[in-house]
């Protein structure tokens, strides 16, 4: 046997809650998709991740909408929590249509969302699908209220302690 047959494949971690819901291609399902993010979030018991995951969803399902969309072909907004990260998936038909983050010039109207998705998530990134493409952030989950949540630290009133 060689070393590559002999590796033990890790076990995928255990799915605690999922939620997945498609939407039409417009700008009020976006508002909606974002809504149902946080109240699904702060109901699986992570209410310190719940505006994090409003906004990727925000800004992803926006991307979705904006370059992504097909007449008359839904997007998908996919949440999946385990025991150690919560992770926001948007589905949409475009897979030639490939995210990049770019730098904006200090008066461009758009072209901020990957940017803001990169610095909030601990890990992004884009699938294949056989039609279209999912676009993925992910926040890890921390226990306790000294644990940093997202790529910066949270501090807890005036003395940096929890409170």
């Amino acid at each position: 046997m060689s070393a590559a047959q002999e590796t033990p494949v890790p076990a995928p971690t255990p799915l605690l809650r999922e939620d997945h819901v498609d939407y039409t291609p417009t700008a009020h399902s976006v508002v909606l998709s974002r809504h149902r993010a946080a109240r699904l979030v702060l109901q699986w018991g992570h209410p310190a991740l719940a505006g994090d995951a409003a906004l990727l969803v925000s800004e992803l399902a926006t991307n979705a909408l904006l370059h992504g969309a097909i007449r008359g072909r839904l997007f998908r907004v996919h949440l999946t929590l385990t025991a150690s990260a919560l992770r926001i998936a948007v589905s949409d038909p475009r897979g030639e249509r490939l995210p990049s983050i770019r730098r904006p010039d200090a008066d461009d109207c758009y072209g901020r969302g990957l940017l803001i998705v990169a610095q909030l998530a601990d890990d992004w990134g884009v699938e294949p699908r056989t039609v279209g493409k999912t676009v993925f952030a992910e926040l890890a989950v921390r226990c306790g209220p000294d644990m940093p949540v997202g790529p910066y630290a949270v501090t807890y009133g005036p003395t940096g302690k929890s409170t």
